[in-house]
């Protein structure tokens, strides 16, 4: 017998719910940067450039965009650093880069590795921003273009010691004038580092005293050979000097920015080297005719002179003036000798009175004189004292008796001797002025002009 459970039944399915995988915004951001950039590791992109702008961190940040689209676009700045030219809105480029993702604000951009125009090579188009940049600031103008001197001492080359240049200039130079002093600053002219080692060359020269013209020299090449002397730090450097500077860059139809900031362009070094200067049978020769040119223009010039002088004795009116000229010499002689017996007198007798004045006020100051001098002011002065002293005893004794005479006209011995008597009591303590205040039986004293008197009371009235 079957088991229940063994017998078929018909069963429904219910279907189950999906199952929902969730991720957040910034792992989804992270997979969509992985599978861009992933898929996109080289990518090139045509558009043109706008909103171009270099931030403080020195990155550059733009969009590529055409008629129907945009697309972020940042170049880093060790990048940057090595592009040829500069981007600027509204140019027409290419950009070759690695497609990613922004994942702050959820923005793909292409961060780019090379940037090149379309159309125009990209050297020629940094030759040209260059050029124009440079031309506005002034570095090309004619006005401080210097002239080469005539005859310079010393003459600095900056070149590179490999090529047949050092050699043709050299070469020049000693067929021109032998004994020329040369100062070569050695150094690369081509490849990435050769415009810093051409800069380093230059500015090695302006230490040397003495320098009075520099060559920068470089054979001929393609703009790549020559684009070392296109570079901006050479074109200051050049324009830095303190001498005048010659570019030798290249063949005759080749042009560098080196060639617009120099004082003198040159074709070919070769020609740099007959223009900085002469050669010396010429400079000779030139030297000898200038002398020969200053000698015959001196004997002229005195030859005119001494004409016009005879000219001038032969004339009536200046006949004899010679003569005339000796007798105002003459003349001259005798009023210059008055003179100076005149001023020596005048001197002496200035001198002789000053002399004369300080006898008498050295005489004046003779001691034997002085204390004459001194005794009869003392016996003078002791006269005039005695008399003094005379009239000062007379004015006080007259003084003296008159206050005498007052004084006594105003003493009670006066008024006694009239006959008059003062009563005083019997202690003689007080005057006696009243009757009333005395009793008989009481003893008094009275005063006399001569002498006193004790007396007693018998009656009071």
């Amino acid at each position: 017998m079957n088991d229940l459970f063994d017998l078929p039944f018909d069963e429904t399915v219910v279907p189950s719910e999906p199952v929902r995988h969730v991720v957040t915004v910034s792992e989804l951001t992270a997979d969509v940067r992985l599978l861009l950039e992933s898929k996109y590791k080289e990518t090139w992109v045509e558009g043109e450039i706008s909103n171009a702008r270099v931030w403080k961190t020195g990155h550059l940040y733009f969009t590529l965009k055409d008629a129907n689209a945009q697309l972020k676009a940042v170049m880093f700045r060790s990048t940057l650093r090595h592009q040829r030219f500069r981007p600027d809105d509204g140019q027409h480029v290419i950009a070759r880069g690695q497609l990613s993702v922004y994942e702050p604000k959820g923005e793909y951009q292409i961060v780019c590795q090379h940037l090149e125009p379309h159309g125009l090579g990209a050297l020629q188009l940094a030759f040209n921003q260059l050029k124009q940049r440079l031309n506005e600031e002034g570095l090309f103008d004619t006005t401080r273009k210097r002239s080469l001197p005539p005859l310079p001492r010393k003459i600095g080359i900056v070149t590179s010691l490999d090529g047949a240049v050092v050699r043709d200039i050299i070469k020049v130079l000693r067929r021109r004038h032998p004994n020329i002093h040369l100062v070569i600053s050695p150094t690369r002219v081509q490849g990435d580092s050769a415009a810093s080692e051409i800069v380093l060359g230059i500015q090695h020269l302006f230490q040397i005293s003495g320098i009075d013209v520099i060559i920068v020299a470089r054979g001929g090449g393609s703009i790549e050979d020559l684009w070392a002397f296109n570079e901006e730090q050479v074109a200051r450097a050049i324009a830095a000097a303190p001498v005048p500077v010659i570019s030798a860059v290249g063949h005759e139809t080749d042009y560098t920015i080196s060639d617009f900031v120099a004082d003198l362009r040159a074709a070919t070094p070769s020609a740099a080297a007959e223009l900085v200067i002469a050669r010396k049978d010429e400079i000779e020769t030139r030297i000898i005719r200038l002398t020969e040119r200053l000698r015959e223009t001196v004997r002229g010039n005195l030859q005119r002179r001494r004409a016009a002088v005879h000219s001038l004795q032969t004339r009536p009116g200046l006949s004899g003036w010679p003569t005339r000229v000796a007798m105002r010499g003459r003349q001259i002689d005798e009023l210059a000798y008055r003179l100076s017996q005149s001023t020596r007198d005048r001197i002496i007798g200035r001198q002789r009175q000053r002399l004369h004045e300080l006898r008498l006020q050295l005489e004046g100051l003779d001691l034997g004189r002085q204390l004459g001098i001194i005794r009869n002011r003392l016996l003078k002065g002791r006269g005039a004292l005695v008399s003094a002293m005379r009239e000062n005893h007379r004015k006080h004794d007259s003084c003296l008796r008159v206050a005498a005479s007052r004084l006594g006209s105003l003493s009670p011995l006066a008024v006694l001797a009239r006959g008059y008597a003062v009563c005083w009591n019997a202690d003689r303590s007080s005057i006696i002025r009243d009757a009333t205040k005395v009793a008989p039986g009481q003893d008094i004293h009275i005063t006399l002009h001569h002498g006193s008197l004790e007396c007693e009371i018998k009656k009071a009235k």
